[in-house]
C-alpha cells in the first residue's frame, strides 16, 4: 500500500509499460519539501539542484511539482517552472528542471512516470510547450525535439541535442524563434 498525505491529488497510478516498480505520482505537498530536498541531494553530486528547487518554489510561482511514491517512500521528484521566449510574451512556456530519482530506483521507469505525469499536468494547466536541458537519449521518447528545430536557443551554451522542446499545443512554436529565459534562480547552477 502506498501512503500519501490526505487531500493530495493523485496524478497517476502507475503500472506503466516498462515500469519495474509500482509507483504513484502525485502533486507535491508542503509536507514533502524536506524529503524532496533529500531526493535531489542523493541524485546529484552536489546540493545545487536541491537549493534550486527550494528557490523556485518560493520565487517562481506558479510551479508544478510532482513526487513519485513507492511503498510509502518518496523516491522521485520533478519540477516545472515558467520560462519565457524572447519576443513571444503570449506563449505559455514551461521548463522541466530539475528531475531526480534516488539512485536505487533509477532505471526502473520512475523518471518516465514523472515526466509523463508532469506533461499531463502541463497540458491540463494550459501550457503551450515545454523545454528541457537534458539527456538526448531520454527525452525524445516523450516527443521532445532539439529546440534548434524551432529556432529556439538557450543561455547555457548547451549542445543542440541536449536542449529540447515539446509542443503541447500543436504548432505553438511555429515562427517563435528566440532565446529561452529561465528564472534567475537557475543562475546559481552556473
Amino acid at each position: 500500500m502506498t501512503l500519501r498525505p490526505a487531500g493530495v491529488k493523485l496524478v497517476s497510478i502507475s503500472k506503466l509499460v516498462g515500469l519495474r516498480c509500482s509507483v504513484h505520482v502525485r502533486i507535491e505537498s508542503e509536507a514533502d519539501h524536506n524529503v524532496i530536498r533529500r531526493i535531489h541531494i542523493l541524485a546529484f553530486p552536489s546540493s545545487a539542484e536541491a537549493m534550486l528547487v527550494d528557490d523556485l518554489r518560493i520565487q517562481a510561482r506558479p510551479t508544478i511539482g510532482l513526487v513519485a511514491d513507492h511503498e510509502g517512500d518518496q523516491i522521485g521528484h520533478i519540477l516545472f517552472s515558467r520560462v519565457s521566449l524572447q519576443g513571444h510574451p503570449e506563449l505559455r512556456l514551461v521548463g522541466l528542471a530539475p528531475m531526480a530519482v534516488v539512485p536505487e530506483h533509477q532505471r526502473k521507469g520512475v523518471g518516465s512516470a514523472l515526466v509523463e505525469a508532469g506533461l499531463a499536468q502541463c497540458r491540463e494547466q494550459g501550457y503551450n510547450a515545454v523545454v528541457v536541458l537534458g539527456h538526448p537519449e531520454f527525452y525524445p521518447r516523450f516527443g521532445f525535439l532539439p529546440a534548434s528545430r524551432f529556432g529556439i536557443g538557450n543561455d547555457f551554451g548547451a549542445p543542440d541535442e541536449a536542449f529540447m522542446a515539446l509542443e503541447l499545443t500543436p504548432g505553438s512554436l511555429v515562427d517563435c524563434s528566440g532565446r529561452v529565459r529561465y528564472h534567475p534562480a537557475f543562475d546559481s547552477l552556473s
